[in-house]
């Protein structure tokens, strides 16, 4: 028995499965197996390197060579679960739980200051501990900002309602999780969520005016916090020179430099690296690139870049191609997130940004880092799933849409 389609046009095809994974389902496009196939290859190649690198601080703590890279393969085993499940669940019912979320991740941010339940590492309170497991609250804030801010904007941005209830609920949920992190001393995060909120506001149709003047009050604040905070602003300071301080701001910066132009064209090997010594710390979190370059030289590098421009490009792809305008935010605020923390993480390590402690997405050891990103991006696949599923439009009701942005607020 045959199902008619939008408007009477290309019947979809909709899942077997039913309930909450009922999500109409097309045909799979090119940018679908693209973004599939990304995400697949990074968290692989991630596995491979915390392989490496993890062999040799889990032998320095006395532990099995395998302890860490075991630990990532679960959290890798649920994180492809999450992305599985995300992708099969229907986005648009993901609307009536944006605000759960917002207050979930808002609590989880306030536990997180309190003594007794966060946990300190570097000088950082980001973690909460349940037994042996731990997990950053905020990576689960920037998920959540994503969905709140698609589901706020959907269907209120470019109506005839004032900004108070359409885009300043979506900024001051911005602002209380930025201040939240910012007192667990994270600056990188804060700048994340905001540029997700940016995004989001933006491609909704928001105007434009409000949203610079917010850019260059948020900016003006985050480079004021970083200057007259000591660490960070000795890591700013040693940014174009880091010979100036070589023993202490600038030791990360000069490791990874070393090892990254030992490595030349085609590396070391795998397993192979000397800067994991002890020479370069974090070294299979925040710089686990700068291994990866020694080891699979600039050509492996340079696949790994090129992995994470397919997955900006499929995300792009997927928000212009979008059936509606949550879909379209959806896609959008989570390509942000991806593309923009794997620069922040690279260019910290090349040396072109001050070391901004984010992870590099799906590579560097860290669960809740991994499950987010992997469940993120199965949204980002179920809205490209979804795509093949509408009627289809003609160039000429398509350009029009393309061409101009939503309707702003008045």
């Amino acid at each position: 028995m045959s199902v008619i389609g939008v408007n009477g046009l290309a019947p979809a095809r909709r899942s077997r499965v039913s309930g909450l994974f009922a999500a109409p389902v097309g045909r799979a496009t090119a940018p679908f197996y693209l973004l599939f196939g990304a995400v697949f290859v990074l968290t692989a190649t991630g596995l491979v390197m915390v392989l490496s690198v993890s062999s040799v601080t889990s032998l320095y703590a006395g532990q099995s060579t395998f302890f860490t890279f075991q630990r990532q393969l679960v959290w890798a085993v649920v994180g492809l679960l999450a992305l599985i499940t995300m992708m099969r669940f229907d986005y648009h019912r993901l609307k009536k739980f944006a605000v759960p979320m917002v207050g979930v991740a808002l609590l989880l941010l306030v536990a997180v200051l309190v003594p007794g339940i966060g946990t300190s590492a570097n000088g950082a309170t980001r973690w909460i501990y349940i037994g042996p497991i731990s997990f950053q609250p905020s990576e689960f804030a920037k998920l959540a900002m994503v969905v709140f801010a698609a589901a706020w904007l959907a269907d209120k941005v470019g109506s005839e309602r004032s900004a108070r209830v359409t885009i300043h609920p979506v900024l001051v949920v911005c602002t209380a999780m930025c201040v939240l992190i910012l007192l667990q001393r994270s600056l990188a995060t804060p700048l994340l969520i905001a540029g997700i909120a940016f995004a989001a506001l933006y491609i909704a149709g928001a105007p434009l005016i409000p949203l610079t003047l917010w850019s260059l009050v948020s900016g003006v604040a985050a480079v004021t916090g970083a200057w007259v905070t000591g660490y960070r602003r000795e890591r700013i300071q040693t940014l174009f020179d880091p010979w100036s301080d070589p023993l202490d701001a600038g030791w990360q910066t000069i490791q990874a430099r070393v090892g990254m132009s030992s490595g030349g064209l085609f590396g070391l090997g795998l397993g192979e690296s000397r800067i994991k010594w002890g020479f370069l710390p974090e070294a299979q979190t925040d710089f686990i690139f700068a291994v990866l370059a020694e080891e699979m030289g600039w050509l492996g590098a340079m696949f790994v870049v090129l992995l994470f421009a397919g997955f900006i490009y499929c995300g792009i792809w997927v928000a212009i191609n979008s059936r509606d305008r949550f879909g379209q935010v959806l896609a959008t605020g989570i390509t942000v997130w991806i593309g923009t923390q794997a620069w922040l993480n690279i260019a910290a390590v090349l040396g072109w940004l001050p070391v901004t402690g984010v992870p590099l997405p799906f590579l560097s050891v860290g669960g809740s880092a991994l499950i987010t990103s992997m469940a993120a991006s199965g949204i980002l696949l179920n809205v490209a799933r979804q795509i093949g599923a509408a009627a289809p439009k003609s160039a000429e009701s398509r350009r029009p849409e393309i061409a101009k942005r939503p309707a702003r607020v008045n």
